[in-house]
């Protein structure tokens, strides 16, 4: 598995509230994207925003982030994204009351 960490700096306009109706307005179409695990939708006091993401594969997550997602955010906020990738090694996930162990032997 892998988690990617997605970082853009929103224009001073958009604060907490709107970025999170935004989310809200696309979270749903996240639902159907191939490879995608969990996505956490991300904003900070200082204007960045972004997603924390698990994917199955890292092509996965690189295939996702090209084309229109890429063509968005460039739209959207005038830059492209912060993408950093990390090895997934374990997950405690509380909501399932559960320590996944995903596969480390690459």
């Amino acid at each position: 598995m892998i988690t990617a960490i997605v970082l853009y700096k929103l224009p001073p306009h958009i604060d907490l509230a709107a970025c999170a109706a935004h989310y809200r307005t696309i979270a749903p179409g996240f639902r159907d994207v191939p490879g995608l695990i969990r996505k956490q939708f991300i904003y900070a006091e200082d204007g960045w925003a972004g997603g924390v993401y698990l994917w199955e594969t890292r092509a996965a997550a690189e295939t996702s982030y090209a084309g229109p997602w890429l063509d968005g955010i460039r739209e959207r906020y005038g830059m492209d994204p912060q993408i950093r990738f990390f090895e997934t090694a374990c997950i405690t996930d509380n909501a399932i009351e559960a320590v996944l162990l995903p596969d480390a032997t690459r």
